[in-house]
């Protein structure tokens, strides 16, 4: 068509589909080299943006408080992957998980970055409270970002995370404390089930990254009770 017209000829019209179905480009700086470009949607449900939350815990995986290379790493609901990309350029390997309509966005932005890649990352499909077999033997960490919105999706999401923590995983939730409506009692609700079965530590706002940082986001680090 002519809106076309003005773009170079080398684009070829396959990657001028993948153009136009992309939403915007969020770059994330990183202190060791080239920033991430990452793709989000801007149509579609709440896993196609760049949530401030990842964005500060990727910032803190980069602090080096937690020895990333030649860990396996678990994210869920990575939603455009920006955690656990920037997990696999600090030399881990990395699965990056969510629904089956992100997987598409989660290739993309795998393929945009896999020259930073240190480590290994690949896409997988879970939904919270199905079988996770596959992703056995349980990995070193696993990351979420803002991954507490849903009433409906606690249960599940407890259910996987006793499912795919061992005695030795680290899960690192990170969140930002919502005020509005019904959210502060999800989160209460939340943090009460996962005691039941997990120790919670608070990591203070000193350690997160000196720029990437808010009152309101905490990171926390979430370890199977000893029994």
């Amino acid at each position: 068509g002519e809106a076309r017209a003005g773009r170079p000829r080398e684009e070829g019209p396959r990657r001028l589909s993948a153009a136009a179905m992309a939403g915007f480009v969020r770059e994330l700086e990183r202190r060791g080299g080239p920033a991430l470009r990452l793709e989000q949607r801007a149509a579609g449900g709440v896993g196609c943006v760049v949530w401030d939350a990842a964005l500060v815990l990727a910032k803190f995986l980069e602090t080096g408080a937690c020895p990333l290379a030649r860990r396996d790493v678990l994210e869920l609901g990575a939603g455009t992957g920006a955690v656990g990309i920037m997990a696999a350029t600090l030399g881990a390997n990395v699965t990056v998980t969510d629904l089956e309509e992100l997987q598409e966005l989660l290739m993309v932005n795998i393929e945009n970055n896999k020259h930073l890649v240190t480590g290994s990352v690949r896409a997988k499909v879970l939904k919270w409270g199905e079988d996770v077999t596959e992703f056995q033997p349980p990995p070193d960490y696993i990351l979420m970002a803002d991954c507490i919105y849903y009433e409906e999706s606690l249960e599940p999401l407890l259910k996987t995370l006793k499912d795919l923590t061992g005695p030795d995983t680290c899960v690192l939730c990170c969140y930002e404390q919502r005020t509005m409506g019904k959210n502060p009692e999800i989160e209460r609700k939340y943090f009460e089930l996962l005691q039941m079965d997990f120790e919670l530590e608070k990591i203070p706002l000193d350690k997160h990254d000196e720029e990437y940082r808010s009152e309101d986001i905490h990171i926390v680090t979430i370890h199977r009770k000893q029994t």
